[in-house]
């Protein structure tokens, strides 16, 4: 059974004394372990359709399901639940708490969740290990690199085990050795059974997904399976792995073992 099921999904926006059509007639399975990238251009319906995938806003019409439960019928409260047990969020801006330790930040997920202090703090360390941060816990966001950050809102991501990470931009304020660093490391947690859906403009980020829908107009333009970074055998890019702490854009060791909110975006 497909992880994510969407039917005819529309959503429409009011703005002033128009109406806009961001999604009209959207359907489509992602079956659990794939790594989908969705283009487009601004306005183009793909954030809308994030921000619906990830229970952060309901469709006009047309139903979903995810993990076999039916998200487009439930009440705000559950829908945080489900947020916070099957989802894990990683953003372009990275949304981190800026005064807090990355392990504080890391432990965030988890206090929503009502998981006790001392779980939390074993969990969240063993989720900034699994991302190469494991010598970095203490330090705050001003203290880390861009690709650190971004780790570990990887790492926050990861640490309730989530089926599935959707991905807005993820690279989107990174530099290119830096995105490549975490396009591995998503890689790899993909390569270990997590469905990730990551948004971008970038050609060259959407390359390393095996399946590539394209968004117009509210509709999907295309919808194809590529051989994807994730799906070639490439020596310079291992199926699992770590980051390194000591080398900003290598892996090391093995990824064993998963949330935020993306930015509301109508288009």
């Amino acid at each position: 059974m497909a992880l994510i099921e969407a039917r005819d999904l529309t959503k429409h926006y009011r703005l002033g004394d128009q109406t806009v059509q961001a999604l009209a007639g959207v359907s489509l399975d992602i079956e659990a372990g794939e790594f989908v990238a969705i283009m487009g251009a601004s306005g183009s319906g793909k954030s809308t359709l994030m921000n619906i995938l990830g229970c952060l806003d309901r469709p006009s019409t047309g139903y979903l399901r995810l993990a076999d439960e039916a998200v487009d019928s439930m009440d705000p409260d559950q829908l945080a639940a489900v947020r916070n047990r099957r989802i894990g969020f990683v953003f372009q801006q990275f949304n981190l708490l800026p005064r807090t330790s990355a392990l504080e930040n890391v432990e965030l997920p988890m206090v929503y969740a009502g998981v006790k202090a001392s779980d939390r703090r074993a969990r969240a360390a063993e989720a900034l290990t699994r991302v190469g941060l494991g010598e970095r816990m203490m330090h705050t966001p001003a203290e880390l690199s861009g690709g650190q950050q971004q780790r570990v809102a990887i790492a926050r991501a990861l640490v309730n085990d989530p089926s599935l990470i959707l991905a807005d931009e993820p690279t989107g304020a990174l530099d290119s050795q830096t995105s490549e660093e975490i396009m591995r490391l998503l890689t790899a947690l993909n390569a270990q059974g997590i469905t990730v859906v990551l948004v971008t403009h970038e050609a060259d980020v959407a390359a390393w997904a095996r399946r590539r829908i394209v968004f117009r107009d509210g509709r999907i333009l295309e919808d194809r399976h590529t051989p994807g970074a994730a799906g070639m055998a490439r020596s310079d890019a291992p199926a699992a792995g770590q980051l390194d702490d000591s080398s900003p854009g290598s892996f090391s060791g093995e990824v064993t073992g998963s949330n935020g909110t993306p930015a509301e975006d109508p288009a």
